[in-house]
């Protein structure tokens, strides 16, 4: 493991206000901290967890919050909510817009209603000025059909990719960074190809904590600090050092979501 004083690193993406950590949420926070990541961006998911990214980005200067509906609750959102998202997307600690974007894995019912509701979210990233973070499963297509589409300005990530090298191609050219997280530690996922078709200064790492936890943790509640395992296997894929990695990813980070440094 590296010395936390030689990097930092931010966490792209996280949702660290999920219950998941309600007994022991400042001792992730600190663990994040002595690891080495220095930002974690708290990733609302709809009005309750958008609300408490932001509670979280008040009370710890480290961590930042992004206010939209995940695509797997929007058959259940209701236009106040989007409402109440675009009152809220101008507060302060608010650096990004969503997660939105679309999901045909788990269902399909309610494409419709996701394609709404993500275009929604980008009209509002672009009045804004902020940018997009989307949610992509099993609709590479129509993401990025709707992204062209409406011209989601202030920059866009997609996160967790995990399109092939064509689409990476594609989204690269139209200026997108792609954000990996825990997945290409996993034995079974070869990613290597497709983070070395993308710019080095579109790439982010994350976790989509408390989700997809890295090898040799895969299975159990994942948490900002083991973005370094994620780190390091990127590194590795891309033949540079852990601490250029770092200083390339975390650059892009601050770049993206107009972080201070």
């Amino acid at each position: 493991m590296h010395t936390a004083t030689h990097y930092d690193l931010i966490d792209t993406h996280a949702h660290i206000m999920v219950s998941e950590y309600d007994e022991d949420r400042e001792a992730v926070i600190n663990r994040a901290l002595e690891a080495g990541v220095s930002s974690i961006v708290a990733i609302g998911m709809n009005v309750e967890t958008s609300l408490a990214a932001i509670a979280l980005a008040e009370k710890y200067n480290n961590i930042y919050a992004t206010v939209g509906i995940h695509p797997g609750e929007v058959s259940d959102a209701k236009d106040a909510d989007f409402e109440e998202i675009s009152r809220i997307a101008d507060h302060p600690r608010v650096v990004g817009i969503g997660e939105t974007g679309l999901d045909f894995h788990w269902d399909t019912s309610a494409v419709d209603t996701q394609i709404d509701f993500f275009r929604q979210h980008i009209r509002l990233a672009r009045s804004t000025d902020l940018p997009v973070v989307v949610h992509d499963r099993d609709a590479h297509d129509a993401v990025l059909s709707v992204l062209n589409e409406e011209d989601a300005s202030a920059g866009v990530v997609l996160h967790c990719f995990s399109g092939d090298e064509v689409m990476a191609t594609v989204a690269a050219r139209a200026g997108y960074y792609l954000g990996f997280g825990g997945i290409v530690t996993f034995k079974n996922v070869s990613l290597g190809n497709v983070i070395n078709a993308i710019p080095s200064d579109q790439l982010l790492i994350e976790t989509d904590s408390p989700y997809l936890s890295p090898h040799p943790f895969r299975g159990r509640r994942n948490e900002p600090a083991r973005v370094v395992h994620t780190a390091e296997t990127v590194a590795r894929l891309l033949n540079i050092t852990f601490e250029e990695l770092a200083q390339i990813t975390t650059q892009n980070a601050r770049t993206v979501f107009n972080l201070p440094a």
